[in-house]
């Protein structure tokens, strides 16, 4: 026998996944498939949503348990979250598997990953979305170092601040929304009906109970000023499907028809359609921008979180897509910024031919280039890395 025939086959990786929320759900789900698919035999277990279960990875407990908003929440909500903490954290250490992959939800998987890192050094460790240290809390990133090998960026500027700011290694793998550019660009016939009358204009409040009702009453002021200049609009609001009775009781003093879809492929077709677009400003500004709908942006806080904001948030601004794109494109109003007027008078010059308009569609042509479109998928870029973690590489 040969020493080929001799060696022991190789261990296949055994990869623990951490998500904290939703969409660390959904991208867990994502990850998992992609893991899959380059190492047939990788062993997997974690905590996460039913989107992770749905893979094959079922949770250790309900992820709704840490799905808490807001200050006075979490301060009601501590024991169990820090019991949650420890229950994850004992999890990894017992299975002691080959890498731990935390995603998002820093507040929790970065505690997970600290305990874990003091009790299993050896366990190598990749944080999968880079925490906004470029905004806020800056010393994050060095302190990073202590407990993750490895940082995998969803957006483009990300590695740069990691460097800079002493973090880990960090890599850029892409972000999610890549992956469906084909389902928010249109084709000949929907780009006619961006063109046509009336406009179709979208408008998305928010995604959370909150952020709607802080949204709603400015934006439903915004339709009057804009349809008494314009005459008749078509507005379509998308919303979550758990969330539609609170959009519609939001939306039902609007002075303006608004039609509001829950279905995924309704809210697509409405992104290729639409000619402009009134936003919350959060990831839609950026899911706004790879449709190529020109955009105005607001959002709105309570006093405390203004305060807490204005001491230590260091950006050049709130828009994600600006934040992409490189340039302040987007028009952003915050708080006392935020009125109908204001709100309105950027939105008019978004309906017609104008440089205002043409400034944002020409930037958002080169968020292909920036954020890499066109390659391998996200999932697959960062299952390749985790597996190289597994490695020890």
């Amino acid at each position: 026998m040969n020493a080929a025939t001799n060696a022991a086959p190789a261990q296949s990786p055994h990869v623990f996944l951490v998500a904290g929320e939703d969409s660390g759900d959904r991208l867990g789900a994502a990850l998992i498939a992609a893991l899959r698919r380059a190492e047939a035999n990788v062993r997997l277990s974690g905590v996460g949503g039913e989107h992770m279960a749905a893979e094959g990875v079922p949770s250790l407990f309900p992820l709704g348990d840490l799905a808490i908003i807001g200050f006075a929440a979490i301060a009601m909500s501590l024991p169990k979250i820090l019991k949650r903490i420890t229950q994850a954290a004992d999890a990894v250490v017992a299975a002691q598997p080959d890498v731990l992959v935390i995603i998002d939800s820093p507040e929790f998987t970065h505690r997970v990953a600290r305990r874990v890192r003091a009790r299993a050094p050896q366990i190598r460790i990749v944080d999968y979305v880079c925490p906004s240290v470029w905004a806020w809390r800056p010393g994050r990133a060095r302190a990073m170092r202590s407990y993750v090998d490895r940082v995998l960026a969803l957006l483009p500027f990300e590695p740069e601040a990691m460097q800079r700011l002493g973090g880990p290694p960090t890599d850029f793998v892409g972000h999610p929304l890549s992956e469906r550019v084909g389902e928010l660009r249109p084709n000949a016939e929907e780009a006619r009906r961006r063109l046509a009358e009336p406009p179709l204009l979208l408008v998305l409040p928010g995604s959370r109970s909150g952020e709607i009702r802080r949204m709603a009453q400015v934006f439903g002021d915004t339709l009057a000023f804009v349809a008494a200049q314009v005459g008749a609009l078509e507005v379509v609001v998308p919303a979550v499907p758990r969330l539609e009775g609170a959009v519609r009781d939001a939306v039902a003093s609007w002075p303006v028809p608004v039609r509001i879809v829950t279905d995924a492929a309704e809210k697509h077709l409405a992104f290729r359609q639409a000619r402009a677009a009134l936003t919350k400003s959060g990831t839609s500004t950026l899911e706004l921008a790879l449709a190529g709908v020109p955009m105005v942006a607001a959002y709105k806080v309570s006093f405390l979180e203004e305060m807490v904001g204005r001491l230590l948030i260091n950006v050049q601004s709130y828009i994600l897509a600006n934040l992409v794109v490189g340039e302040n494109v987007v028009p952003q109003f915050l708080q006392y910024q935020c009125t109908p007027e204001a709100l309105g008078g950027a939105l008019l010059p978004l309906l017609t031919d104008t440089p205002q308009r043409n400034v944002q569609v020409e930037a958002f042509r080169t968020l292909d280039r920036i954020m890499a479109i066109g390659g391998p998928a996200p999932s697959d870029r960062a299952a390749a890395l985790v597996l190289q973690c597994s490695r020890g590489i």
